[in-house]
């Protein structure tokens, strides 16, 4: 009898088990839910994303062009669930391609499961299903129209598409793919700059504009036109005067260096790392940390006019402009000395300028004007806050305001930083140690089934 209900019972628990796994089964296909314990919810939609979505004011329409055959339906559903759990009027709508063969190839849909996002009369195409892809999308759709950025080019400056080092080639590559179109500007080709430009860049030219350049620059201020100017300390002298008198401002000589740099560990005193900013538009909220390589400091210079001036970029108390040659072997003989007209920071590199616009295609003019282009560049973009900076300058430039405090793209734990010694101890802890432990285990066990 005592074996019978054994038995029993182990029958009995069985068949709760199964049924508790069925039960689990059936709740899981007909709920779903998620937890995402990641940094900043990174397997969820991110903050930026969530952010695009908020700057949004109207209904979104995704219209996919997916074959009911396959899985591809239920793929595309359950990614665009994410967006709509955020935005509760976007809707996603599928249509067959292979019912109307002549209507896909006049809107161009060459890829199965293409996307369409409509949004108040404009449209954005997607041949790639990713957040990063749809969320640029509709970051597009916010600004319009693609803007055209123009890079004045014949005078040595950094190059917009270029690959070398001090080129903006991969900041560029970013910033189209959030709406934003460059073209060259070479004013030996061109006496003016061309209608229907939204924003024209001086980035760091090494040789003297002709003053026919200079004059052309003046007088798209003048009329109104937007400005970003990236000034180098090797080239603040390049017959610009008369652009920089227009903005009412001027470039310091010398470079800037700065003595607090060392507790961070940079071992150049030219290069200046910001964690902190002046309030302002495009740095409101902003606490990521910059690095700028080789810096001229700027003044604001007293004179009639309608600019709101405000300094966005200021190095610390321990800067000074430096006149002196820089030699990083004989740290001692970098100090600082008034004698030589040599000014103490804290000392602005970085100005936004607006004005009520004389034109009468918008209400406002914006102009920036940086003391280093290098920030940008290729070689120093990925160094910590540059480019999400970079991306609030250009949408503050361009007018596009929803768009300048969205939080920075990326996870902050992408890199581990390790000392040297630390490092050794990994090393020492996964080559040495753990296969000798392995093998004292194994020795153990051998050595005790011996003994039986």
């Amino acid at each position: 009898m005592r074996h019978l209900l054994r038995r029993l019972d182990s029958w009995l628990f069985a068949l709760l088990l199964l049924l508790g796994a069925g039960a689990i089964g059936y709740l899981g296909n007909r709920y779903a839910h998620q937890w995402d314990w990641t940094a900043n919810g990174r397997t969820s939609l991110s903050s930026a994303s969530r952010a695009v979505l908020a700057a949004l004011d109207g209904p979104v329409q995704i219209v996919s062009y997916a074959s009911p055959q396959g899985n591809l339906r239920q793929a595309i559903a359950g990614f665009v669930q994410r967006y709509q759990q955020v935005k509760p009027d976007l809707s996603l709508r599928f249509v067959d391609p292979q019912l109307d063969p002549g209507k896909m190839r006049e809107l161009g849909i060459t890829v199965d499961g293409a996307l369409i996002v409509h949004y108040r009369g404009r449209e954005q195409r997607l041949d790639e299903l990713s957040e990063e892809s749809l969320t640029n999308a509709l970051e597009r759709l916010i600004r319009g129209d693609d803007r055209v950025v123009a890079f004045v080019t014949g005078d040595g400056e950094r190059n917009a598409d270029g690959k070398a080092n001090a080129d903006l080639g991969t900041f560029m590559s970013q910033l189209e793919q959030r709406g934003m179109r460059a073209v060259p500007l070479n004013f030996a080709q061109v006496s003016a700059v061309p209608q229907h430009t939204d924003l024209v860049v001086l980035a760091s030219p090494s040789v003297p504009l002709a003053p026919s350049a200079v004059q052309a620059l003046v007088t798209y201020v003048q009329d109104g036109g937007n400005l970003l100017w990236l000034s180098d300390p090797d080239n603040h002298d390049l017959g610009l005067q008369p652009l920089a008198k227009a903005l009412g401002v001027r470039v310091l000589p010398g470079v800037l260096v700065d003595g607090s740099g060392a507790a961070l560990g940079l071992h150049d005193p030219r290069m200046i790392a910001l964690g902190d900013y002046p309030l302002n538009a495009i740095t409101r909220g902003f606490t990521l940390t910059t690095l700028f390589p080789q810096v001229s400091a700027l003044a604001r210079v007293a004179q009639p006019g309608d600019w709101a001036v405000v300094p966005f970029l200021r190095s610390s108390a321990q800067s000074w402009t430096e006149f002196k040659p820089i030699d990083n072997s004989k740290p001692s003989e970098i100090r600082f000395d008034a004698a030589l007209g040599e000014l103490k920071g804290p000392l602005d590199f970085g100005f936004a300028l607006s004005r009520l616009s004389p034109s009468p295609d918008k209400s406002e003019q914006r102009a920036v004007v940086i003391g280093d282009g290098d920030f940008l560049s290729n070689t120093y973009l990925g160094n910590g806050g540059n480019r999400a900076l970079g991306e609030r300058v250009f949408d503050w430039l361009l007018g596009d305001d929803k768009l300048v405090n969205l939080p920075p793209r990326g996870a902050p734990d992408r890199l581990l930083q390790i000392s040297q010694g630390e490092l050794n101890g990994l090393s020492f802890g996964f080559l040495i140690a753990l296969p000798l432990l392995l093998l004292l285990v194994g020795g153990v066990i051998v050595w005790r089934r011996r003994r039986r």
